[in-house]
C-alpha cells in the first residue's frame, strides 16, 4: 500500500477560558473516519510541489523546510499543502499581502471573490500559487510551527505520512465547515474535546487524540506557539494495530505489545471512539 504524504494545521487562539483549537467534523458518508472531528488537512498534491513555490513562499526556503522536517528535499511542499488545505477546508489563508499584513477577509467583496478562488483551488481548476500571483500574496509558512510527525500504522485502509503544524488563527478570517467533505465546525478547549471523546460523542482518530492531549496543557495559545517555535528534532511516531477477539487497539512505541503486534493481514477499520482494555470498539 502507497503511504502518502499529507499536512495537517491546527489553528489556535484564545478565548476567555483559555487556548481553542478550530475542528471539522467529517462528513458522516466519508470512506475515510466518516463523522470523527479533524484538523483542516490533507495530502499533498503535485501542485503543492511546484517548483515556483519558494517565490510565493514568506520566510523559508525549501532547503530550510526539508531540514526542519529532515528529508533530502521538498520540505517546503508539506507547508503549502496545510495552507491549500486549510484554505479548501475551512476558508481561512494564511498569506501576507503586499504590505506583510495577513490576509482580511472581513470586507463582504473581499470575501465573495476569495470564495471564489478557494472553489477555484478546490475543484482543480487554479493552483494555489496562481492565487497568489493574482491577489499578490505570499504564503505565510513563517507562521506555521512544526508539531510533530505522524505515520498511519499497517493494516489501515489507507496510509499517511503526516506532518501537524500549529499556528494562530488569523484575526480577520473566520474559518467554516465546506458543506462537502466536513459538515460542521467549532471552537473547542482540548480539554473539552478530550471530555467528550471519553463520553462517546466526538469522535477522534489516533493522532488528533494524541494531539489535543499535547496542547492542552497550554493555557494560552502564546505559551504553545512559544514553545513549538523552539523546539529541536521532531520525532516520526508510528504505532501499530493490535487486533483480537476484544476489538482494535492502537499501541504507541513503548506500550506493552508493541514489539510484537503483528499487522493485520485485512484492512481494519481504525478507532474513533475510545476502546476500554479488553472491551469491544
Amino acid at each position: 500500500m502507497i503511504v502518502r504524504d499529507a499536512a495537517t494545521v491546527m489553528l489556535v487562539r484564545d478565548e476567555d477560558d483559555g487556548l481553542h483549537v478550530f475542528m471539522l467534523r467529517r462528513n458522516l458518508d466519508s470512506d475515510f473516519v466518516g463523522g470523527a472531528y479533524v484538523f483542516p488537512g490533507g495530502a499533498v498534491d503535485d501542485a503543492d510541489r511546484h517548483s515556483d513555490l519558494e517565490a510565493v513562499c514568506e520566510g523559508r526556503t525549501d532547503a530550510q523546510a526539508s531540514e526542519a522536517l529532515g528529508i533530502e528535499r521538498g520540505g517546503l511542499a508539506f507547508w503549502v499543502a496545510a495552507i491549500r488545505e486549510c484554505f479548501e477546508e475551512a476558508g481561512v489563508l494564511l498569506a501576507y499581502d503586499e504590505g506583510g499584513e495577513m490576509v482580511r477577509l472581513n470586507d463582504a467583496a473581499v470575501a465573495r471573490r476569495f470564495e471564489r478562488h478557494r472553489e477555484a483551488v478546490d475543484q482543480g481548476t487554479r493552483r494555489l500559487v496562481d492565487v497568489c500571483a493574482d491577489e499578490r500574496l505570499r504564503l505565510a509558512v513563517d507562521h506555521m510551527h512544526y508539531f510533530s510527525h505522524w505515520i498511519t500504522p499497517e493494516g489501515a485502509p489507507r496510509r499517511y505520512d503526516t506532518r501537524f503544524f500549529v499556528c494562530a488563527a488569523p484575526a480577520e478570517q473566520t474559518p467554516l465547515h465546506d458543506n462537502r467533505e466536513t459538515i460542521a465546525n467549532c471552537w473547542i478547549r482540548p480539554d473539552d474535546a478530550l471530555e467528550r471523546h471519553r463520553r462517546g460523542d466526538f469522535d477522534l482518530i489516533f493522532p488528533t487524540l494524541k494531539s489535543l492531549e499535547a496542547i492542552a496543557r497550554f493555557e494560552r495559545s502564546a505559551d504553545l506557539l512559544t514553545a513549538a517555535a523552539a523546539a529541536g528534532d521532531v520525532p516520526s511516531i508510528q504505532p501499530r494495530i493490535s487486533s483480537d477477539g476484544h476489538g482494535v487497539r492502537i499501541l504507541l512505541p513503548g506500550d506493552d505489545g508493541y514489539d510484537t503486534a503483528v499487522p493485520p493481514t485485512e484492512p481494519v477499520r481504525l478507532p474513533v471512539r475510545p476502546v476500554a482494555p479488553g472491551g469491544d470498539d
